[in-house]
């Protein structure tokens, strides 16, 4: 395995680089194993035989053959990793997203591969929260919003069929909490009730932090446990430091992706395409260009899986039926 490689920068030069399926291979097990440690994702063996002409271990420990390939998000595809490699370059590195129908144009797949691909790859992107936002004096806002379709445009069979009343009934509620100078996390939740946007500030952000919000009354009970402001947006937007213009640009980011490259997007799936723009918007600053942006995606493809069944819920279904049979 060739170690010395240099890793590209470009999309030009992604391109070229995964066209070589040796270096392609070379470079999905460094990122694997960086110490060149190959152990079996299955029982953690060390001693395996490699069988070079198909790129395959041989474990010695469970006697099972495995690949780069298994215990991640890329398990069980029959597509090279070369064309994994380009769409996960693709999505991570697109301001605004990118659909289905482009990734299968680029890739040479159908729209259905590249949209199972797409989840796939979303699933990488999802936030590693391993700490509290807020605390050493730093400010947070929290907001709510609700993605939807605009009845207007919709054609007249389907908006009979959606929208069943006026307002916000058959939309979608997202949640978002953003750490002014920091990252912020996105949530699909079922309303806006209290105990739906309360429970998720709680796991998320340390007491005694300063939270500002709206007016919406499902934010009152916060203090003492907070240091709770709120901004009346039917009288104001900006009130000092008292306002939510941060999460209010970061609704208006995704609400352009959504609207403009993704068009349709089922509550089901809501929460991937969240993970998906909150990994977008929270390294737009970082020192990094794209070489960097998806190598950050590829260290979180390990110990992840996602079946077609998982994706379209018919595992749930199967189980469901399953269950319903004779006792």
């Amino acid at each position: 395995m060739n170690t010395n490689l240099k890793f590209p920068k470009t999309l030009q030069e992604a391109v070229t680089f995964f066209s070589d399926p040796q270096k392609t291979f070379d470079y999905a097990v460094l990122l694997r194993w960086p110490d060149s440690k190959v152990a079996c994702p299955r029982c953690g063996a060390m001693e395996h035989s490699f069988i070079s002409t198909r790129r395959i271990w041989f474990c010695k420990g469970c006697k099972k053959q495995f690949t780069v390939k298994v215990g991640t998000i890329f398990e069980d595809s029959a597509l090279g990793m070369d064309k994994w490699m380009i769409a996960v370059w693709m999505i991570c590195n697109c301001k605004n997203g990118i659909s289905s129908y482009e990734v299968g144009r680029a890739l040479g797949v159908t729209q259905k591969t590249a949209w199972f691909m797409l989840h796939r790859i979303r699933i990488a992107m999802q936030s590693k929260a391993g700490f509290m936002l807020g605390g050493d004096g730093k400010e947070i806002e929290a907001d709510e919003s609700f993605i939807g379709g605009a009845a207007r445009f919709m054609h007249g069979p389907r908006r009979r069929r959606v929208i069943t009343a006026r307002g916000f009934k058959d939309k979608a509620a997202a949640f978002g909490i953003l750490e002014r100078g920091g990252e912020v996390r996105v949530f699909a939740v079922p309303d806006r009730r209290k105990r739906s946007l309360q429970a998720e500030i709680r796991n998320h952000v340390q007491a005694g932090s300063a939270i500002y919000t709206d007016a919406l009354m499902s934010y009152i009970g916060l203090r003492p446990d907070f240091q709770h402001k709120v901004i009346d947006h039917a009288v104001s937007y900006v009130d000092g430091r008292v306002h939510t213009n941060g999460l209010e640009n970061f609704w208006s980011l995704l609400k352009r992706g959504l609207k403009g490259t993704y068009v349709a997007v089922e509550q089901f799936h809501l929460f991937r395409y969240l993970d998906e723009q909150a990994f977008r918007y929270n390294n737009r600053k970082k020192p990094m260009d794209d070489g960097l942006r998806f190598r950050e995606v590829m260290n979180h493809v390990f110990g992840h899986r996602l079946t077609y069944e998982q994706l379209t819920g018919k595992d749930e279904l199967h189980q469901e039926e399953a269950g319903s049979g004779p006792a």
